[in-house]
């Protein structure tokens, strides 16, 4: 299944998405779910310890961003904005700290999804069970776009981790708030085509900054993308040539913009200071 043939199921995506992988294996379906449930419940266990410590990370960059942020002062009376940025920013600082992380697509984006979903979910006050389904949209989306593209930021840039994963987001937070197919699709769709060209710039080579601050925008990213949808916008260019011109994009991007710390913010004097003295230190 492609992403323009998912956006004409009527009905949920997420039933469309079961359906093509198991028919009628209802025990299998009901096996999946199961699955599910432990991955949601690993996802709020990575927030939960990373909303409550600001131990550094290894390279000691990042470690206490979520904490302070979840502990400031709401100055903008946007409770939902700061949830989810600092959801998003909870579970990459764990993987920074080499805790146990959902990959979602990969390690590096793994905080978009659960800052966007499980964040709008607390919001609302909604429970676990309101998003095991949107979870199998989400990961619906990922293999569908994983099929057609690279999700890796050594092989297409961070527009294909940070971009695939506010998909799976975007339309998780979609399904979650009543969308249909075509909306969650297209919701999806927006958020991959506003993260074309994104490059993977780490600093040093390490899964830190900008990725950790990155998720926390690209969660909101998908929440906006989402509301866009439920308001009825649809994407112009077809969902799957979205995912073709990411790919296309991917393929121009030189290795100094593909996870190697050769370019970008990587690049800056300050950024090449910090690699030469993690080397030093043999971080």
């Amino acid at each position: 299944m492609t992403l323009n043939e998912l956006a004409e199921i009527k009905g949920l995506a997420s039933v469309a998405i079961l359906h093509e992988e198991f028919a009628e294996d209802n025990r299998a379906k009901d096996e999946l779910l199961k699955q599910m449930h432990s991955r949601l419940q690993e996802m709020r266990t990575s927030i939960e310890r990373g909303l409550n410590t600001d131990a550094p990370s290894r390279t000691g960059m990042v470690g206490w961003n979520a904490k302070t942020l979840w502990q400031s002062e709401d100055k903008l009376n946007a409770a939902l904005l700061k949830r989810v940025q600092a959801y998003a920013m909870a579970v990459n600082e764990e993987n920074a700290r080499m805790g146990r992380i959902v990959a979602a697509p990969t390690a590096g984006s793994a905080g978009t999804l659960p800052g966007a979903l499980i964040g709008a979910a607390d919001h609302l006050g909604l429970a676990d069970e309101a998003l095991l389904m949107p979870l199998v949209l989400a990961a619906g989306i990922g293999q569908i776009i994983s099929k057609q593209m690279f999700i890796a930021g050594s092989s297409g840039g961070c527009q294909a981790e940070i971009g695939s994963s506010a998909a799976m987001a975007a339309a998780a937070v979609c399904e979650l708030l009543g969308g249909q197919a075509e909306q969650a699709v297209h919701a999806a769709t927006m958020a991959l085509m506003n993260t074309i060209g994104l490059v993977c710039d780490p600093v040093g080579g390490y899964v830190e900054v900008p990725c950790v601050s990155r998720n926390a925008f690209y969660s909101i990213h998908a929440l906006s993308s989402a509301q866009l949808a439920l308001a009825g916008l649809k994407s112009v260019i077809p969902p799957d040539e979205v995912v073709m011109a990411m790919a296309s994009i991917g393929r121009m991007l030189p290795p100094e913009l593909r996870e190697t710390g050769e370019g970008g913010i990587a690049d800056t004097p300050t950024g090449r200071r910090i690699a030469l003295k993690m080397a030093d230190n043999k971080v």
